[in-house]
């Protein structure tokens, strides 16, 4: 069954409708200047833009009017005419507004437009192309987020990669601007497993991102093999933060790093936040979310020198000082013994209280209670690190020996 032929306007309509082109676009700017705020507030560039467009919309509806075709018009040409930035600045629904402010213009002007009997079928016209204008703005809205969209996620990968390998240089910042993180704080690195999802990679760091600017924070992520690493920016808690978000992550330990100022001193979170979850599997106690701070004794294991120089720094130089020899004795000889007050008493030939004493001291220089049996180990590891840097530090330092002459010097016979 054949739809029926779209009755044709008459020569009369047809002419009036093509004549009024330039009164239908002076009377569509004057009710855009009136009615739509945004439109006011636009920059004299883009207000023009706007207005090419709602021209653009009339000559192609007249256009297409006088030549009676019986095929659905194509409006998506109208949007060529203004340049893609535009779909930044004006929004969908603003472009919505725009088609509605010129369908009325138009259908207050068909009294005048249209020959005798023709105005129902103007008035059928206009809001068959309007129709179609608005379908054509979805497409041309559709296809610029998903550009932007690809090119947003480009620009996030290349920011991400540059901070896990500490390159905070001119480019990197220029991407972070193009992405608005360069004035974010608060910034923390977080490292966990990549969940399994139907949607791969993609799906897990849109999943991190909403989350993540659900608690009011924002969010960079990349799937790197089978890590899932997030950048968090405005968080000044990232610990709430990541138990909030945490099931966006697949099993095994969420690492923590440590919080810096902005994106650009990230490296330093990034490095420890890696070098954490790379460790994390020596510490089968390990809560799912901690600190890259916690794991400072798996790290120094694993060979994190950073690591094992913040151990060195936090355990052993503070005891290691002239001044508090007494408790770094105290410390060896209470691990030595198994962290027995009694045994250490008799090795120090002092009173079991001053070795409690002592002990608080410890807690209070480095913050480690040698009493609770994690704090015990690190503490160990911290001052056999210590042992070690202090002999190389001496090895260094000594004067190379002289071999001595084993012959007196061969004279000659000549």
């Amino acid at each position: 069954m054949t739809a029926p032929e779209r009755r044709r306007p008459s020569s009369e309509t047809s002419r009036a409708v093509d004549r009024s082109t330039g009164e239908l676009a002076t009377l569509a700017a004057r009710r855009m200047e009136e009615n739509l705020a945004w439109y006011r507030d636009l920059p004299a560039a883009e207000r023009s833009q706007v207005g090419l467009v709602a021209q653009a919309g009339i000559s192609e509806f007249i256009a297409w009017f006088r030549t009676h075709e019986d095929s659905a018009p194509s409006a998506i040409s109208i949007f060529a005419k203004a340049p893609q930035e535009l779909t930044r600045t004006v929004s969908l629904r603003q472009t919505l507004d725009l088609v509605r402010t010129v369908v009325e213009v138009v259908e207050a002007r068909v009294e005048s437009l249209a020959g005798p009997g023709d105005e129902q079928l103007l008035r059928e016209s206009v809001l068959r192309f309007s129709r179609e204008i608005a379908f054509a703005a979805a497409e041309v809205y559709a296809g610029a987020a998903e550009a932007r969209g690809a090119w947003d996620a480009r620009l996030e990968s290349l920011v991400v990669d540059a901070v896990l390998r500490g390159e905070a240089d001119d480019s990197m910042q220029s991407r972070a601007a193009a992405l608005g993180w360069d004035e974010v704080g608060h910034v923390t690195v977080v490292v966990g497993t990549t969940p399994m999802t139907d949607g791969g990679a993609a799906a897990s760091v849109d999943a991190v991102r909403r989350a993540v600017r659900h608690e009011g924070g924002e969010a960079l992520a990349i799937v790197q093999r089978t890590r899932l690493i997030a950048i968090l920016g405005g968080t000044e808690d990232p610990l709430a933060v990541v138990s909030a978000v945490s099931e966006r992550f697949g099993e095994g330990p969420i690492v923590v790093g440590p919080t810096v100022p902005h994106l650009f001193a990230a490296g330093r979170s990034a490095r420890a936040a890696l070098s954490g979850h790379s460790a994390a599997a020596a510490w089968p106690a390990a809560p799912r979310i901690v600190e890259s701070q916690a794991l400072l004794p798996e790290r120094a294991l694993a060979g994190d020198v950073p690591a094992q120089r913040l151990l060195v720094d936090q355990v052993h130089r503070p005891l290691a000082r002239s001044a508090q020899r007494a408790l770094l004795a105290t410390a060896e000889a209470y691990l030595e013994s198994g962290r027995s007050l009694e045994a250490t008493s008799r090795a120090l030939f002092i009173h079991p209280n001053t070795v409690r004493y002592r002990l608080g001291r410890i807690e209070d220089l480095t913050h480690f209670d040698l009493t609770e049996p994690r704090d015990a180990w690190a503490a160990g590891i911290a001052l056999a690190l210590g042992r070690l840097s202090d002999a190389e530090r001496a090895t260094r330092a000594s004067p190379r020996p002289q071999l001595e002459e084993t012959s007196k010097p061969v004279q000659s016979t000549s």
